[in-house]
């Protein structure tokens, strides 16, 4: 056969399959009425595996391991289709609509925000960036910006969740889980750690460097070719602001030019971080939910049952409502077994009705989950 009278064999294929697709579609619509008006479930194992186990049976050796994905991904868009006409809403879906309902069009300017560290600090670049006219109030650690914005001090604060080096910094989705806050903008920043140092001291006279962990994992190669003892400190400002008080002339830190600036350091080196697309993304939290117009971005937290296939019936809503996933990672849950916590970020416009309805899938799913908010990314 010619390809062209092979391609018009798949196209009439293809006909035939959307038409059997639809009909089976709207069947699987009738089922979910009569399960919501008997209460059973949508999911069924016993009858998804019978399926499975009838239709490989009638193909060939061959095609048993492509039928058995092909019904897999049937099932998996039947029941994200029952779920949706069984559950159109969900209380996550009704709480972002009254928010964005009542969040102004426009973020404020001016507003009181808690940063960790001192002036200098990458924090405090990320909140200059996204405030207009801040008035910053520093906190010694990350719990103490919660802590500040919680006890209604600051009405918001900036914090460093993830660098394209050293990963995500788990301990502030710890904290947001724990405080319950929110999301309401972020922002990538382009990071270039440079080695700061008193006046008169050379590369050669270093024996000790000190800086965050952060910077010190994305600086890692550097700091292997110098031999020198390495201490974390809280925060890449207060390491610089330690090192100008110190007196001594045998010690650097790893910080920003602005760093060096601020507390009369010399730049020794700078670009020293592993690689030239080092960024830090920073989150701007609150206490209280704000949706502004245009957020397209959306972060969750949820944990899903500890059995096989789990983790893939999660995934394959995502392709059924032909939503983008952007992050995903996942952490021990301590004290647990074999227990996890899952991050997501997704790429949607918060009006969308797909994820409205995947909202309402994986509240009745998951075991536990939790939105951290919609917004804007800079």
């Amino acid at each position: 056969m010619e390809i062209k009278e092979l391609r018009n064999n798949i196209d009439r294929i293809d006909s035939e399959l959307t038409k059997l697709f639809q009909e089976r579609m709207e069947t699987a619509a009738q089922i979910a009425k009569f399960k919501q008006e008997n209460n059973m479930p949508v999911f069924n194992r016993e009858r998804e595996r019978d399926v499975i186990n009838k239709v490989t049976a009638n193909v060939s050796p061959e095609f048993e391991g492509y039928t058995k994905t092909l019904y897999e991904t049937l099932f998996n868009l039947s029941r994200s289709y029952q779920k949706k006409l069984i559950n159109p809403t969900s209380p996550v879906s009704k709480m972002i609509e009254d928010v964005t309902n009542h969040t102004p069009c426009l973020r404020p300017e001016r507003a009181m925000v808690a940063c960790q560290g001192v002036e200098g600090a990458y924090s405090q670049l990320a909140c200059d960036k996204m405030f207009a006219f801040p008035t910053i109030f520093y906190c010694r650690g990350f719990e103490d910006v919660f802590k500040a914005v919680d006890g209604g001090f600051c009405r918001y604060g900036v914090l460093p969740v993830e660098n394209s080096t050293a990963g995500t910094v788990n301990k502030v989705y710890d904290l947001m889980e724990k405080y319950k806050f929110y999301i309401t903008h972020s922002l990538k920043l382009f990071i270039r750690h440079s080695i700061l140092a008193p006046e008169g001291v050379e590369m050669s006279d270093i024996k000790e460097i000190f800086s965050h962990e952060q910077a010190i994992n994305q600086c890692s190669e550097f700091l292997n070719t110098l031999g020198v003892k390495v201490t974390v400190c809280e925060n890449t400002a207060v390491a610089a602001k330690m090192v100008a008080e110190s007196g001594r002339k045998d010690c650097a830190s790893i910080g920003s030019k602005d760093g060096a600036a601020l507390y009369g350091l010399k730049v020794l080196k700078t670009g020293i971080q592993n690689t030239d697309n080092n960024y830090t993304r920073f989150i701007c939290i609150s206490k209280t939910p704000e949706i502004y117009p245009g957020a397209k971005k959306t972060s969750f937290m949820m944990t899903i049952p500890h059995e096989p296939g789990s983790l893939y019936n999660i995934l394959s809503r995502f392709a059924a409502l032909g939503l983008n996933m952007t992050k995903l990672e996942s952490r021990p849950i301590p004290g647990s077994n074999f227990e996890f916590m899952f991050y997501f970020d997704i790429d949607a416009s918060v009006y969308s009705e797909n994820l409205k309805a995947l909202f309402s899938e994986l509240e009745n799913d998951a075991e536990k989950f939790i939105y951290l908010g919609s917004y804007t990314e800079d």
